[in-house]
């Protein structure tokens, strides 16, 4: 797997955060790690860089918006499949990363994506998002930025993430994968709270979604999170 795989992973002021999931995934996989990393806080950006001296596995390059952050990473990827992670997607089961990929090849599937769990006041809310995507994918599949495994090839025929997209880039851009080339591994990452914390459980951004291209009034912001901060 460690030839075959790089990661991605947008971030903008993560501080320690995104730290400890490095940490994760540096006890799983020698694969290269890509950070795109936007911040503007100088504490999060000497510690990456700290980080990036240590492990050469690791490169940070310019960040921005998800979409444009993901596709910067997405540009010196080599490897024949690319993993976008979110910066506070915590990955504790050991075996996630090598079950997902090995899926990913049997299977011959362009997307393989996994479960969410957050913390236990907002869990429900990634019960009920299990449904509708188990429902949508015999029609029409969508996954969430925080745990997206492309077959290269296919994420760059499809044109990687549209840059105009401000919010639910990640929705759009998997939602263009045939059925039989997509699978919902049966596993789980972790995502903390912090977004329904601060913002509810039913937030929307309704100014920057109407700036953006078109979105079904019906698909509020929990359709693409978790996403990068």
């Amino acid at each position: 797997m460690n030839h075959h795989l790089t990661i991605v992973i947008p971030c903008k002021n993560e501080g320690k955060g995104i730290i400890d999931v490095v940490k994760l995934l540096l006890e799983q996989t020698d694969c290269k790690i890509i950070i795109a990393d936007s911040s503007d806080d100088e504490g999060s950006v000497l510690l990456l860089r700290k980080y990036a001296s240590i492990y050469p596995n690791i490169q940070i390059v310019e960040g921005g918006l998800p979409s444009i952050a993901r596709n910067n990473g997405a540009k010196l990827v080599t490897t024949p499949y690319i993993l976008f992670l979110d910066a506070d997607t915590y990955i504790f089961n050991p075996y996630l990363l090598e079950d997902c990929f090995t899926t990913a090849i049997k299977g011959k599937y362009d997307l393989v994506t996994c479960k969410f769990k957050t913390d236990i006041p907002y869990r429900w809310i990634f019960r009920v998002f299990d449904l509708i995507q188990w429902f949508t994918s015999f029609t029409k599949p969508f996954a969430l930025g925080g745990f997206m495994l492309f077959k290269t090839e296919t994420f760059n025929k499809l044109g990687g993430f549209n840059e105009e997209d401000k919010v639910a880039e990640d929705y759009r851009l998997s939602s263009k994968i045939k059925p039989r080339k997509f699978k919902v591994f049966n596993g789980y990452v972790y995502t903390p709270s912090r977004r329904f914390d601060k913002k509810g459980v039913w937030y929307r951004d309704w100014e920057t979604d109407r700036k953006s291209t078109r979105l079904n009034s019906s698909h509020l912001k929990l359709s693409r999170m978790p996403s990068s901060a």
